[in-house]
């Protein structure tokens, strides 16, 4: 049978075993936490501010309406950090421009950490090439397959967020 009429399915790649899709996890989270390396690193952080800066970014706003924002406790649980570490690391984002911690308004005990919008500025910056290069590669797959890719990706993050937890 030739290829043309075996169908496009048979050209396309052998779907990975699992050692060999183990690797190219490895590889691809090893590029990102260098690329976020280089981020601190331009940027006059260090690579733990860098991952507390993504911990207060993806902390979503309150679903009542409230203030959002991460407490240094959240944080501090989610960095694997001491509560010392966690304060250096806020007081050097603090004196950076990246994020402000106020009270809560309703529980003036409670210190909220919010990520400031022009923050980001730098970060666009930087990570713009990404996602460029994202969605040029984006293009080279079927809207099947990027949802594929998607909820596997999805699902092994959550997976390894619930080991990462129950460690």
């Amino acid at each position: 049978m030739s290829e043309q009429e075996a169908g496009p399915a048979s050209r396309r790649a052998a779907a990975p075993d699992t050692p060999a899709l183990g690797r190219l996890l490895q590889e691809l989270a090893a590029e990102m936490h260098l690329l976020g390396h280089g981020f601190a690193a331009a940027s006059g952080l260090h690579a733990t501010d860098v991952q507390a800066l993504l911990a207060v970014m993806r902390a979503a706003p309150a679903e009542d309406g409230g203030p959002g924002g991460i407490t240094p406790g959240r944080l501090r649980e989610e960095l694997a950090l001491t509560s010392g570490a966690v304060t250096a690391v806020l007081d050097r984002l603090e004196r950076a421009g990246h994020v402000r911690r106020t009270r809560d308004d309703t529980d003036r005990r409670q210190v909220l950490v919010h990520y400031l919008p022009g923050a980001g500025r730098m970060a666009a910056e930087w990570f713009a090439p990404v996602g460029r290069r994202t969605e040029a590669l984006r293009g080279e797959f079927t809207a099947a397959e990027l949802a594929a890719v998607g909820r596997f990706l999805g699902r092994m993050t959550g997976e390894l967020a619930e080991l990462r937890h129950s460690r």
